[in-house]
């Protein structure tokens, strides 16, 4: 695991140029590279090792961080975002937390993501734009100890509502620490408030805490002339 916070460089970095070639070419040349991504991305599934707990989905841990106040854009946001690496058991999960640092330890303005496998930590992606988040903010000193209740909740299947988890982000900043967690589907109160007692009950959280449920459609139009930044709330 060593440069684990290395950018992984992205299928389509490479030149795309289609100048040369008649369209029916082209075409062929699209769906050869189609079929190559998906072959690539089905190589690249995590599974289990013999004799390790599997979990019930595969999960991803991402990175990233910025200087507040500099200008940035989904794209630069996508760029500067980290893939940690992939997991599919209880034992590769230990593996890649056992040396990660602790929220609490980091500085600046960095953040957390930890998604099942083939989400992206965005707001446009698929699987995230019709959902929301429900987000709590901690007092400094707090960070480390939900985000591990949190992400053990959520790989343990504690929540309770089936394929509607997403994934969840800790955001580290300067007077307060953000914790969130990423469902599909905003317009189904149900799952919501499922997630929200289920978050109450393993953060272990006072009674009168305030928790705030944000859609992603909201932030997208918040963020409009903003920072559109997938760990700002």
């Amino acid at each position: 695991m060593n440069n684990k916070f290395d950018a992984l460089k992205d299928d389509d970095s490479g030149d795309h140029d289609q100048d040369q070639g008649s369209p029916k070419d082209s075409e062929k040349e699209k769906t050869e590279d189609e079929d190559k991504e998906q072959n690539s991305s089905k190589k690249k599934m995590v599974v289990p090792g013999a004799g390790e707990h599997p979990l019930q989905y595969n999960y991803t841990f991402w990175y990233s961080r910025r200087t507040p106040g500099r200008p940035a854009s989904t794209q630069s946001y996508e760029q500067n975002i980290k893939q940690i690496g992939s997991f599919a058991s209880v034992e590769q999960f230990w593996r890649f937390y056992s040396h990660m640092i602790r929220p609490g330890d980091l500085t600046g303005h960095s953040d957390f993501h930890l998604f099942k496998e083939g989400i992206k930590p965005m707001w446009e992606d698929d699987a995230n734009k019709m959902g929301g988040k429900w987000i709590i903010r901690l007092r400094k000193g707090l960070a480390s100890r939900c985000w591990e209740n949190l992400i053990l909740a959520m790989l343990g299947e504690q929540f309770m509502v089936g394929e509607e988890i997403c994934g969840a982000v800790v955001s580290v900043r300067f007077q307060e620490d953000i914790i969130s967690i990423w469902n599909k589907t905003a317009s189904d109160q149900a799952t919501t408030a499922r997630i929200r007692d289920t978050l109450r009950r393993v953060l272990n959280l006072p009674p009168n805490t305030i928790m705030e449920y944000k859609t992603h459609t909201d932030s997208i139009k918040y963020s409009m002339g903003r920072l559109p930044w997938s760990g700002e709330c």
